[in-house]
């Protein structure tokens, strides 16, 4: 009896250590966040990435209560950044805006430093942009159809801007050639800011960037919109044709912007963020701020964030494939 009751405080201690182990993950939760959170954003400033991002992140600092900045770290078809994000501490504090960008960029590049579904967690998609067919003023061509007989007269001569090797940009054109059989002319860069600029100065011919970076500059009439890249209009273009309507049949892609974290964050702290960016999808506020930028709100599950990354990832391999899109 003596040797069971000395045991009896060693018993006790034990199931407290326990239960103290046991309710980490949600005192972490309880806790988070402390301190400033910051959302990577792996495009340059002035894109669309760069816009939802800075729109979600005044959201989240109301809501979390504490600062939540933007970093930007373009470069390398958005990988760079999500690299960055793939090897940061898993501790709810450094998040990444993905797209569908990452989706591709499995399949173009040969190499990748991180895995995008092993080495992060998907938290929630965000907001949905159509993609836009627009061309300088001074290309000769009203729409898709004389867009499609003027490349043709003047093989791989036409050049597009995308926001890089690898992106939606990128794989939407290498699709457009496809499937209007003309040889364009690819010049990549580190986001939509840039490519922006050298588009309104006539450095190259044309885009198929969301509708975000574009709008303002095709409602001004600086530069002229030939077709939108979805099936379905775009509400913030209702006059522009889908490239389904002028003549490519099933013509159908469009970019996704979604929030992932480092995959070992705990399970708590990811589903905190995600209640909260549903709310803030579904807000008066961020709804209206999508709609001046041309974005669709979504805000779903991170099991259906995940459904909607191998869903895409598998579809883009295909493509990628008969594109023979590869970058080393």
């Amino acid at each position: 009896m003596r040797n069971q009751s000395h045991q009896f405080p060693r018993l006790v201690q034990l199931a407290a250590m326990a239960a103290l182990l046991g309710s980490g993950s949600a005192a972490m939760a309880q806790a988070w966040p402390a301190k400033t959170v910051s959302i990577i954003v792996p495009f340059a400033t002035g894109g669309t990435t760069d816009a939802i991002a800075r729109t979600m992140g005044q959201e989240l600092s109301k809501v979390l209560g504490q600062p939540v900045i933007v970093e930007n770290k373009p470069g390398a078809g958005a990988t760079i950044g999500a690299d960055y994000v793939a090897k940061a501490k898993p501790d709810g504090y450094t998040l990444l805006v993905g797209a569908v960008h990452h989706t591709i960029a499995t399949s173009v590049y040969k190499k990748l430093p991180y895995d995008f579904q092993r080495d992060l967690a998907p938290v929630s998609t965000v907001a949905m942009v159509p993609n836009v067919l627009v061309v300088n003023p001074n290309v000769p061509a009203r729409n898709v159809k004389e867009l499609i007989a003027l490349a043709r007269k003047s093989p791989g001569k036409m050049t597009y801007g995308s926001n890089g090797n690898g992106t939606g940009q990128h794989l939407i054109a290498a699709q457009f050639s496809m499937a209007s059989g003309v040889d364009l002319m690819h010049v990549p860069y580190k986001g939509s800011g840039p490519l922006t600029i050298d588009l309104l100065g006539g450095q190259i011919d044309m885009s198929f960037d969301t509708v975000t970076p574009v709008l303002s500059h095709i409602r001004a009439g600086k530069l002229r919109a030939l077709a939108v890249t979805t099936i379905k209009r775009s509400a913030a273009l209702p006059d522009v044709p889908t490239l389904d309507e002028s003549g490519l049949k099933g013509f159908d892609q469009g970019t996704w912007f979604g929030v992932l974290a480092p995959v070992a964050t705990p399970k708590d702290v990811v589903a905190r963020l995600n209640a909260e960016l549903v709310k803030i999808a579904n807000s008066p506020e961020f709804k209206k701020r999508m709609d001046e930028i041309g974005a669709v709100p979504v805000g779903n599950t991170a099991t259906q964030m995940a459904t909607q990354i191998r869903t895409d990832t598998d579809r883009f391999a295909k493509l990628v494939k008969q594109a023979k899109v590869t970058i080393e």
